[in-house]
């Protein structure tokens, strides 16, 4: 049985934390025996304690933090790990210098973001593609960043992102709008991405409030997550008038109950890689309308047709598609009806676990 190290800086509640989760939940004492270090506590160790992971916490305050190549080299051998899987370039870069204390082990990365590298780090990765077996790049726009970054092209598989779509397929009753008051006839969409610059809160609230000139029909905003931006976004929904229209629940272990009173999800962000919780969404039956942004196009586009594209920042162009929907329970209808049918056959976890096993072996032999 493989023994794998997953590699992680921040161990919070982010859609990288869930990859990781995922694959050890799938894979771990049936193909493999799992391991976790981390830098950040967070609420992966948590969870992955009760899954009865061994977690290990190595203290990475860099890319080329040499005590943590150490510490990491030597947890390595003291475990006999095989692989190294890698998540963000510092604990990649960290892994992947830690092959000078221990050649045996093989370090697998996948890259999360479509990010642009500066002319240093773009010469750091061409040095050190030679050390990795694999790379995974969760969408097709993640691979042309990377190569454009230097980083050799023969050694990245696109693998996507993948839910399980009999937990989150399987409805359940949903308690949101007793929980907040909101009458049936109010049309309900949903963001539950976490409070951040990158996930374009303060457009979605802007198209919230052209929505609100544009529509004769009664609707509600809910906003579920906790971030830095809570604040600043909460004033900003004051200011524009619209504390009766959006609601703010926190931050939820309940994803799955306020997906299932939803009608429909927004995703507004920025940057994107592949977005788990739009794939989570789908699986669930729910239309989706996101912003045209890296990853989301391999999941929305003509042939999945499961929802609808806008360009990010034209708060007029969301708030006419939002109201488009909100009028069109046919078009609803259809886009949920081919969302579940896209995550079983592109999105699906076993598919997408069974592809990463396949690419550990194939790392151990190289």
């Amino acid at each position: 049985m493989l023994k794998v190290l997953y590699l992680l800086n921040h161990a919070g509640k982010a859609g990288t934390e869930r990859y990781v989760q995922t694959l050890i939940e799938k894979l771990n004492n049936k193909k493999i025996k799992a391991y976790f270090a981390y830098n950040e506590d967070g609420l992966l160790v948590e969870r992955l304690k009760s899954l009865g992971v061994e977690t290990y916490r190595i203290e990475m305050k860099h890319p080329f933090d040499i005590k943590a190549v150490i510490k990491l080299g030597k947890l390595c051998k003291k475990l006999d790990i095989d692989l190294i899987h890698t998540q963000f370039l510092r604990e990649n870069y960290i892994a992947l210098l830690s092959r000078i204390i221990n050649s045996k082990v093989k370090v697998l990365y996948t890259n999360h973001f479509v990010m642009e590298n500066g002319p240093l780090l773009r010469i750091t990765n061409r040095m050190v593609t030679s050390l990795e077996s694999n790379i995974i790049a969760v969408c097709n726009k993640g691979k042309d960043m990377m190569i454009s970054n230097g980083i050799k092209g023969e050694k990245i598989k696109v693998i996507f992102n993948g839910v399980d779509v009999d937990y989150w397929g399987q409805p359940v009753e949903s308690t949101l709008r007793r929980e907040f008051g909101i009458d049936d006839d109010s049309f309900v969409f949903l963001c539950a991405s976490r409070f951040a610059h990158d996930k374009g809160h303060k457009f979605l609230i802007n198209g919230v409030s052209e929505l609100k000139k544009i529509t004769q029909k009664k609707f509600k905003c809910v906003l579920s997550n906790d971030g830095p931006l809570l604040e600043e976004c909460k004033k900003q929904v004051e200011e524009l008038g619209l504390s009766e229209d959006v609601i703010f629940t926190g931050f939820r272990k309940d994803i799955k109950n306020l997906i299932y009173g939803s009608n429909l999800y927004i995703n507004s962000s920025e940057h994107e890689a592949l977005s788990f919780a739009i794939i989570e969404v789908l699986a669930c039956g729910l239309p989706v309308i996101a912003t045209d942004m890296a990853g989301n196009g391999d999941i929305i586009n003509d042939e999945t047709n499961c929802g609808i594209l806008v360009k990010y920042n034209d708060d007029k162009e969301l708030a006419n598609t939002i109201n488009r929907l909100i009028n069109d329970s046919n078009l609803r209808i259809k886009l949920g009806e081919n969302a579940l049918k896209a995550v079983k056959e592109k999105f699906n976890l076993d598919k997408v676990t069974n592809e990463t096993y396949n690419l550990y072996r194939e790392s151990l032999k190289k």
